[in-house]
């Protein structure tokens, strides 16, 4: 037999056990598993971690499981819910867990790890938006304690807790107490409890023996600061205690999650970038200006401020460019907010008279696109002639480069071909159509002719990137949270379908849900992503995309969050948004239809046009529309000729009639016709699968359907039921949990979803399970029976607004609809009187002051509602405020405020009618300190000891507007 040295004299080596304990409840066919960095918990490969084994104690369902490991050992671990294979089903959110067995502990205990499972509301407090602006300290909290336990067990009936809290608020001079019901966590007395030592990360933690006879004990972690004020956590008390049929474990290491206090709530400000108007802007508001912006929001009381996208949107070189949901490069910010002023501090007399009459010309009531975007192109180029050696030989050129080349290269590369061949369409760009990287460094080499247009490009994106950083600085400084925007889509001419085309689909393309393209019948013709392609190199695109939005954001909201559960997707042939389908989606298959008695798959999948339906929808003119459009296959029904099966021929070719004067009525009109002759079809047959079909949205709406026998509409209705609202749901999920934590993992910023619309059953759970922060607006309820929605009833984990750039404002939806204002009047208000026609001051003031009431976590509002609030600010037509009509594909994004932020920085009035509100409703106020010497970001209860005759502990709490509230026992 081999020696294995258990014989020899050699001591064998006693192992330390390690057991796990996390309540959880899981659905049949689930389990718990944990997984970490050491081969002993699968080396983070989840299907070799340790499945745990659950237990009911009381109403808990408590899962266990345990590892030998040696002494002094260390690692990081997760928690995971997996089915019977193992495949991982969801995953806790937030930091990695540490095991730190200290040398204290000796081999041959068990050490109980009691943990709780992290939700993506947990990691919050975490992002950059609380971590680095809001809960961002002027004082050091220098580490007292490593993390892990220190002290070490003599006697035998004795257990030591290790306990660990999480807090990421603490204000100066205030410590962290465990108080309980034993005499170690002082019987419930705040002096004599057990005080917690700072470990770092925000981290709280203190160590305690205790006689086992003490158990099972009950416990609070409260804050307690040198004037003599505490905080004791909010919900009820933690226990602690033995499974009395096992012997208890010597050392018992609690993980206890997050301090429970009162929800820290905030309020911001939204307005895109092109609107603000300062004294100094050349006719768009700048990226220099949002430092004017913060002040104003800081007297408000806001600690946020949210913008549009402003990444690079030349695409057409025209109005166009002016939809900012369009980039051009998804990394490149947008040369409208240059600050032409700051680009020396040595300018010519020439450029600075060219500055001051740009800035008189460009001064109107909205912003001039094409007028601003010339100027500035202009007045950059000289400054760049003159100082391009200067700036281009800098050592914080030359890091900025270094640091951005992989898309900067690119970026002006593109550049310069879109002007070279006068389109940003790719295709169009001979051997440069498709890129390669030889290419793309012969274009950008320093022997090239054009070589000064390239770094011309590069000299603009440096010089944006130095004033936004400027700006971005300035407002963590001052506690204020920068909020931008990232689009859901990207232009099909831009730099990254250039560069990356395989991560697109460029055949088809996306835009709105269809119930928007059901009321607009619109199509934004955006690509729509190649998933399968992105999950290769796992999502690297959009990793480097957030960031670089975290170079300058502290937030971010993502626009259309349903895209990354399912987007809706059309032929690249379609100009309208009706004939689509869910990617990815199931389809329905011919064996399911023919199961159900539906055969007749052709006249399902093909226009469905007879003659009386062409006599209906063109009256006189539908002999001549029958003879240019259609062949007569079969007496009095038709089809479509081959050259205007779809809706690109259509158009092409009802243009070539209008240019010869061929057309007896409006082009316009006939091609709605037509549009609709097109879309008279049930099914969708799939292009790529013959036998797989996709139910027409809206259907039920179709002459097509309407003449089906009543067994088939029973049947489709069924089955388009099912596709629409139940099969996808789990498939819709699967999709979203692949991508979206890699956008929240890239970066820190805290992440905002827009959710309106037709919100499918699995979208809000697995935004609280990530801890995505949704959307209200008042005017769009998600609950179906409601009209107007509930502040008072929205969750916290949202963002509530009156209104938002793609809807009018608060001012232009009152004078709107008089029936639905003495709705809302009634509803809302409270009151049978009829209400004013236009939004006085008082209206406005009633609509935001339910919103800073509500629990969510962020009231948000558009400027302009805020400008409501004075009269004065309302001398202008109030549908001229509105930034969007989603009505119009072809909008012009040109609304500027109409007031100078220099002139709102004066106006005490408004600020205090804003910052009135704020304080009100108990909502976190930047930078002003309360009673007890803390800044306004915390709206902890705080509270003052009392100790009453026999010895029992209370507290009466104060509200966080100082005014005395029902007392609140500590036992």
């Amino acid at each position: 037999m081999a020696n294995l040295g258990l014989s020899s004299g050699t001591k064998s080596v006693k192992s330390v056990n390690v057991s796990f304990r996390l309540p959880y409840y899981t659905q049949w066919g689930q389990s718990l598993l944990v997984c970490g960095s050491e081969p002993i918990l699968g080396s983070w490969d989840v299907k070799k971690g340790l499945l745990l084994s659950p237990v009911h104690e009381g109403e808990e369902l408590i899962w266990y499981g345990s590892v030998a490991t040696p002494t002094e050992f260390s690692c990081e671990y997760n928690y995971y819910v997996v089915d019977d294979e193992k495949n991982v089903l969801r995953w806790e959110m937030g930091k990695r867990r540490k095991l730190l067995l200290s040398k204290e502990i000796n081999g041959g205990e068990t050490v109980q790890l009691h943990d709780l499972w992290q939700t993506g509301g947990d990691a919050i407090p975490f992002r950059s938006a609380f971590k680095n602006v809001i809960f961002r300290r002027s004082w050091n909290l220098s580490i007292e304690r490593p993390l892990g336990v220190q002290n070490k067990l003599d006697k035998e009936d004795t257990v030591l807790v290790h306990f660990k809290i999480c807090c990421p608020n603490v204000e100066e001079e205030t410590s962290l107490y465990v108080i309980g019901s034993n005499a170690k966590l002082g019987r419930w007395n705040v002096q004599e409890g057990l005080k917690l030592s700072y470990a770092g990360d925000s981290i709280w933690q203190a160590d305690a023996v205790m006689p086992r006879s003490e158990f099972p004990i009950k416990y609070r972690y409260c804050k307690y600061n040198k004037a003599g004020n505490f905080s004791l956590e909010t919900g009820q008390n933690r226990d602690l205690s033995f499974d009395s049929s096992k012997i208890p474990p010597r050392y018992i290491f609690l993980s206890d999650g997050m301090l429970r206090e009162m929800p820290w709530r905030g309020a911001g400000v939204a307005i895109p970038m092109f609107s603000v108007r300062s004294e100094n802007d050349l006719g768009v508001g700048e990226f220099l200006d949002l430092k004017l912006l913060v002040d104003w929001a800081v007297e408000s009381g806001f600690h946020l401020v949210q913008l549009l996208p402003i990444n690079d949107t030349s695409v057409h070189g025209m109005w166009w460019d002016s939809y900012p949901y369009s980039s051009l490069s998804v990394f490149a910010l947008h040369p409208l907010y240059l600050r032409v002023q700051a680009l020396s501090e040595n300018l010519k007399e020439d450029v600075k008279r060219e500055i001051q009459q740009a800035g008189k010309k460009l001064d109107g009531k909205d912003v001039d696109y094409e007028a601003t975007m010339a100027a500035k192109l202009s007045i950059a180029k000289k400054v760049f002639a003159q100082e391009k050696d200067l700036i281009l030989n800098s050592s914080s050129f030359q890091q900025y480069f270094l640091e951005n080349e992989e898309w900067l290269k690119p970026y002006a590369a593109f550049c310069f071909l879109r002007d070279f061949f006068e389109t940003s369409d790719h295709s169009q760009w001979g051997r440069f159509s498709h890129y390669s990287k030889e290419k793309l460094e012969k274009l950008v080499s320093k022997d090239s002719l054009h070589y000064d247009i390239i770094c011309f490009h590069y000299y603009v994106q440096f010089h944006l990137h130095l004033q936004l950083s400027e700006a971005a600085e300035y407002a963590r400084k001052n506690g204020v949270i920068l909020k931008g925007d990232l689009p859901i889509g990207v232009d099909r001419n831009s730099v990254d379908t250039w560069v990356y085309p395989n991560l697109f689909r460029m055949n088809t393309s996306t835009g709105a849900p269809p119930d928007y393209f059901d009321k607009n019948g619109q199509n934004w013709g955006f690509p729509t992503y190649n998933w399968e392609e992105m999950s290769k190199d796992n999502y690297a695109w959009w990793r480097a995309r957030l960031t670089q939005m975290a170079k300058y954001f502290t937030a971010y909201r993502i626009d259309h969050i349903l895209g990354f559960f399912r987007i809706w997707e059309l032929p690249e042939h379609a100009m309208t948004g009706l004939i689509g389908k869910f990617r990815p989606s199931i389809p329905l298959s011919q064996e399911e239809l023919e199961k159900e008695g539906i055969w007749d798959f052709d006249r399902l999948s093909r226009p469905y046009i007879i003659q009386e339906f062409l006599q209906e929808k063109f009256g006189a003119s539908w002999t001549f529309i029958a003879a240019n459009f259609m062949n007569e296959y079969q007496k009095g029904r038709y089809e479509f000729k081959d050259d205007c099966n779809t809706e690109k021929k259509i158009a092409y070719k009802l243009k070539t009639f209008a240019e010869k004067s061929m057309l007896l009525e409006s082009e316009d009109k006939i091609r709605h016709g037509l549009f609709d002759v097109l879309k008279n079809i049930v099914l969708i047959r799939d292009p790529e699968d013959s036998r797989k079909f996709y139910p027409r949205f809206n259907l039920e709406d179709t002459s097509s359907f309407q003449d089906l026998d009543d067994h088939s509409k029973n049947v489709l209705k069924k089955l388009y039921y099912d596709y629409y609202f139940h099969r996808q749901e789990n498939l819709w999920r699967k999709n979203a949990m692949k991508t979206l934590p890699v956008l929240l993992n890239s970066s820190d910023m805290l992440a905002c979803g827009e959710d309106l619309g037709l919100i499918p059953a699995c979208v809000h759970p697995v935004m609280q399970e990530l801890g995505l922060i949704g959307l209200r607006i008042q005017r769009m309820p998600s609950e179906p029976d409601l009209e107007f929605g509930i502040p008072s009833q929205y969750s916290y984990m949202t963002v509530c607004a009156p209104s938002c750039h793609d809807c009018s404002t608060l001012r232009a939806w009152w004078e709107e609809d008089e029936e639905r204002r003495c709705r809302f009047f009634k509803n809302v208000v409270g009151s049978n009187e009829l209400p004013p026609s236009q939004c006085t001051p008082e209206i406005a003031n009633f609509v935001i002051r339910l919103h800073v009431e509500a629990p969510s976590m962020w009231a948000i509002f558009p400027l302009q509602d805020l400008l409501a609030l004075k009269e004065e600010y309302t001398t202008r037509p109030a549908t001229e405020e509105t930034i969007n009509d989603p009505t119009n594909p072809k909008h012009y994004w040109r609304y500027r405020v109409h007031v100078t932020l220099e002139s709102l920085m004066k106006d005490k009035e408004l600020k205090t009618s804003i910052s009135s509100l704020i304080r009100g409703s108990g909502r976190s106020y930047p930078g002003k300190a309360d009673e007890g010497g803390n800044k306004g970001t915390s709206s902890s209860v705080l509270g003052k000891q009392q100790v009453n005759s026999s010895g029992e502990t209370s507290m009466i709490s104060i509200q966080s507007n100082g005014v005395p509230g029902k007392g609140t026992s500590v036992l």
